[in-house]
């Protein structure tokens, strides 16, 4: 269904997610799978791409989780947050590179292919206030993913790019992974981190290393 048809008969089709969302009983078809070339032609990336009502029940527990976890997120984390860009990442960047002479640029390998799912659930838990949030992104981070070839390939790790609760779900995960971490054990050097990049700042080459 295309995002006109599904506006043809809006309020039902909002009714039939909202019905099914609040009983319990949603369960979100396969994402479909969507190779994309990477910049400078390294390789190609996997986007998870969902129908638009899966969009919609998505876009609903993101903004519920997004308005608990974005009070406690890092100031340097830009990545899909309200109010931030990349821009303002490189800014910041480029102002602290001036200031120090040594950067460790780095990214996680296949992130949001390969991401625990238990620890991604257990970091959801800390913070939904209601016990459907944690319920329906079990289910999302679990949904199959169907090739391009129609066959359904199921997923017992990573959360799929493209899908509206990834972005959250990306940096509620790093916000623990890297940037809380950061901080306990490196407090001195500052860091900018968009969703899984990062861009860390170091006096020396020792401390770098």
């Amino acid at each position: 269904m295309t995002l006109d048809e599904f506006e043809k008969d809006l309020k039902n089709n909002l009714y039939k997610i909202w019905n099914r969302m609040s009983s319990g009983s949603y369960f979100p078809p396969p994402v479909k799978a969507a190779e994309i070339p990477k910049l400078h032609g390294d390789g190609t990336r996997i986007l998870g791409v969902p129908t638009i009502a899966d969009r919609v029940a998505q876009t609903v527990v993101s903004k519920r989780l997004e308005a608990k976890v974005e009070p406690i997120f890092h100031p340097d984390s830009y990545g899909y947050r309200p109010g931030r860009s990349a821009l303002d990442a490189v800014r910041t960047c480029r102002d602290r590179c001036w200031k120090t002479d040594w950067a460790v640029d780095l990214d996680i390998q296949k992130f949001f292919d390969s991401v625990d799912h238990d620890l991604m659930v257990k970091a959801v838990e800390a913070h939904a206030e209601v016990p459907w949030v944690v319920l329906y992104v079990k289910r999302w981070l679990t949904a199959p993913m169907q090739l391009a070839d129609g066959t359904v390939q199921q997923r017992d790790r990573g959360t799929p790019q493209g899908s509206a609760v990834s972005p959250v779900l990306a940096n509620l995960f790093m916000h623990y992974a890297f940037d809380r971490w950061m901080d306990r054990e490196f407090p001195s050097i500052r860091f900018e981190r968009y969703a899984d990049d990062a861009v860390a700042h170091c006096v020396t080459e020792r401390q770098a290393r």
